[in-house]
């Protein structure tokens, strides 16, 4: 017997936020990789002072799509640029609604003519996946899941080296400096004898390479990226303080897919099952609404306006160029009151991280909402990576964190008043100002 669909589970519960809404849910961990190796505050530190590796091969899925109709497929369900897409060049892509509401993101990368990779949280694979397979495209579709639902080894490895003293690793461990590459595009390369692929790309907004290769190498590659690193005092990044690595440089990790209201996306609701992502990825926090709806984002809010590529007509081109001139919120880091934060959050001072939806107040009144909330060692201070809204958003305003978490439709009256309120200071993002001046110049 099939597992519930999507659709049917919210059915069961009465709306989708009855069956998302699960306050102090766990955070998600990273699968294999050690929690720490050297210590959560000294990895976020190194990958700022000296370099890190970090090995992301088992918390991300893939899916490969190949065939005559694979370019096609994505162009019609994503706002990308695909004319101006080299083999071996990765974008962040970008699929939405006919709302013009972002499904997810995720690292899309040309491997040949006709054949992709697209790697991240599964939202977004999900969407290419429905759409290929009843849309009468001819293609090939395959899909590995992360190392908490796989049975054996990846696919694929993934390395990323990256830090102030990343290229001096990266040239001790090939023997020379690797050819010139432009931010988000690759060279191949080997070592040993492994052949595989080496990404400009780092999460952080510090300089390195992705390398991405057949997992039968990872251990060969590993070691030798191990080695080379050892000179320069190479920290092996641990899974508590990967999931921290965004908050700086800018990317929000986990949207709400904008896919659970509309009365047209009830097939796609039928075909998912509720054991996915989509109907497992819980909401929480503080900012509580009963509709679904206020907690999408579209990706001018979350600073893709780049990637978009107007000229080429997909599935929710319309809604999400009107919305081009209207966006009303704008991504911000919040910084949060070190006394405040002293007083309301445990531990305030020690390790912290949050994916939940804290409400952001302005004059007492919601202007925003937070989407990745963590403590950053090196700057001493609790981060919040948020949307508020334009007039709000000049760096140096002040605004109210709100914290705490919501139990939901049924919470007695005056619970959301009762938070405590935590003072923020807005700052740019990214924070990091290496990943807003310097980062992605060629």
């Amino acid at each position: 017997m099939p597992p519930p669909s999507l659709q049917s589970a919210i059915d069961a519960a009465g709306s989708p936020m009855d069956l998302l809404w699960k306050p102090d849910a766990p955070n998600w961990s990273v699968p294999v990789v050690e929690p720490e190796y050297t210590g959560w505050a000294s990895e976020q530190t190194a990958w700022r002072t000296t370099v890190t590796i970090s090995d992301l091969s088992h918390h991300m899925s893939d899916l490969f799509i190949e065939g005559p109709d694979a370019r096609r497929l994505l162009s019609e369900y994503s706002a990308n640029n695909y004319e101006s897409f080299e083999i071996g060049q990765a974008k962040q892509f970008v699929p939405v609604t006919e709302e013009g509401k972002i499904v997810t993101d995720g690292i899309l990368m040309r491997m040949g003519e006709e054949k992709f990779s697209l790697t991240g949280v599964p939202a977004a694979q999900t969407w290419v996946r429905y759409h290929g397979e009843t849309g009468g495209y001819d293609v090939e579709m395959t899909t590995d899941p992360d190392s908490k639902f796989r049975t054996g080894d990846p696919v694929l490895f993934r390395y990323q080296v990256q830090g102030p003293r990343a290229l001096d690793v990266v040239a001790e461990a090939f023997g020379g400096p690797l050819p010139k590459t432009k931010f988000f595009h690759s060279a191949d390369v080997s070592l040993g004898g492994r052949s595989f692929r080496a990404l400009r790309h780092g999460m952080t907004g510090m300089p390195g390479y992705e390398f991405i290769g057949d997992y039968a190498d990872a251990g060969f590659v590993k070691d030798a990226l191990m080695r080379a690193g050892e000179a320069f005092e190479m920290e092996h990044v641990g899974g508590k303080a990967y999931y921290t690595n965004g908050i700086e440089s800018g990317w929000i990790p986990t949207p709400t897919p904008g896919i659970y209201a509309l009365e047209s996306l009830q097939p796609y609701r039928d075909w998912l099952p509720v054991f996915s992502y989509e109907g497992q990825k819980p909401l929480n926090g503080s900012f509580y609404s009963p509709d679904i709806r206020d907690y999408y984002v579209s990706p001018w809010e979350l600073g893709y306006g780049k990637g978009i590529h107007p000229g080429h007509d997909f599935h929710g081109r319309d809604a999400l160029m009107a919305e081009m001139d209207e966006v009303r919120r704008v991504k911000v880091t919040l910084e949060l009151n070190p006394e405040d934060v002293a007083r309301t959050i445990a531990n305030g001072t020690g390790y912290y991280l949050s994916y939940s939806r804290y409400a952001i107040e302005a004059g007492g009144t919601v202007q925003g909402l937070t989407f990745w909330t963590g403590y950053i060692a090196p700057v001493e201070r609790v981060l919040a990576l948020s949307l508020v809204d334009r007039e709000f958003a000049e760096p140096g305003a002040e605004v109210d964190l709100v914290w705490g978490q919501h139990p939901g439709r049924d919470a007695p009256e005056g619970t959301y008043g009762a938070f405590p309120r935590i003072r923020a200071r807005v700052h740019p993002s990214p924070y990091s100002a290496h990943a807003r001046t310097e980062y992605r110049k060629n």
